[in-house]
């Protein structure tokens, strides 16, 4: 599984932004479609919200194949 840290900027940030920000979709509209199709997970439970609200500490995985951790500093 290839991992990757995302720091964090400002209090939280929505889960279709961070799968743009990191490249794991390369839209808006993609990334709100993976999430709907059941293909992410947040803290190893299935994420159906788009706009989630990811905070430091919370843990993505895509596809089973890649994860992103948050990070605030």
């Amino acid at each position: 599984m290839e991992s990757q840290d995302f720091i964090l900027k400002t209090e939280y940030i929505d889960l279709s932004q961070l799968l743009k920000a990191t490249g794991l979709a390369m839209s808006g509209g993609e990334a709100k479609m993976l999430v709907t199709e059941g293909l992410v997970f947040v803290n190893n439970e299935i994420e159906l919200r788009k706009r989630r609200k990811l905070r430091d500490g919370d843990i993505v995985v895509f596809d089973e194949t890649n994860k992103v951790c948050i990070i605030k500093r």
